[in-house]
């Protein structure tokens, strides 16, 4: 499987790109709809569905213009959905603007196989966070739940800190070579994680 990696918005959100041969997903496209377009057109792939970890703002900015320039379905968790449907409301709080994204063409939950991943329900950022994982590729897309040194926040509403230190044990729980992808900064490795981040050493405060 290749990644791309393309960072956008003022958060510095992660989209990524993912894709094998000739077609691929876009994977939480936060914004700057223009970037991503010209990064798929580059790759060489045609994208058939958008996947969203969870539905912050700052991970669905693009959903609306990529969705209706491919015709692409998109999918996320049940949970997320009102955060979904809220996130222009909740954007212009931030003096941002995300167009309304469009209705999703269906749910993903715990266990499902979707376009090549395994879908994982990882609760605690937010209820209804998932992760991507490719176990053949050794290749994760964990959002915002797990980062390079760092973990997601808990202290925002609908986050739960004991959901999200359970969902950080059953990361730590895979192969220590897989590559970890998040929704912000560096990617990582299980591996390095696991020996280097210091809230899995010692423990969320």
């Amino acid at each position: 499987m290749e990644v791309q990696r393309i960072p956008v918005g003022p958060l510095a959100e992660n989209a990524y790109l993912a894709w094998e041969g000739s077609e691929g997903v876009l994977i939480d496209p936060g914004t700057e709809p223009e970037t991503l377009e010209a990064a798929i057109r580059e790759a060489g792939f045609s994208p058939k569905a958008i996947l969203l970890t969870h539905a912050h703002f700052d991970h669905v900015g693009a959903v609306a213009p990529l969705a209706e320039a491919h015709g692409l379905p998109v999918y996320l968790h049940a949970a997320e959905l009102a955060l979904y449907r809220r996130a222009p409301e909740i954007a212009r709080a931030y003096g941002l603007v995300v167009p309304p994204p469009p209705e999703p063409a269906g749910f993903l939950k715990e266990g499902d196989e979707a376009f090549g991943f395994r879908v994982l329900h990882l609760p605690g950022h937010s209820p209804g966070h998932l992760a991507f994982y490719a176990p053949e590729s050794s290749v994760i897309f964990v959002g915002d739940v797990l980062f390079r040194g760092a973990v997601g926040r808990y202290d925002l509403p609908g986050a739960d800190r004991e959901a999200l230190w359970r969902s950080l044990s059953r990361l730590t729980e895979l192969p220590e070579d897989t590559r970890v992808f998040p929704g912000h900064g560096e990617p990582t490795t299980i591996g390095r994680e696991k020996r280097e981040n210091p809230f899995l050493l010692g423990g969320l405060p």
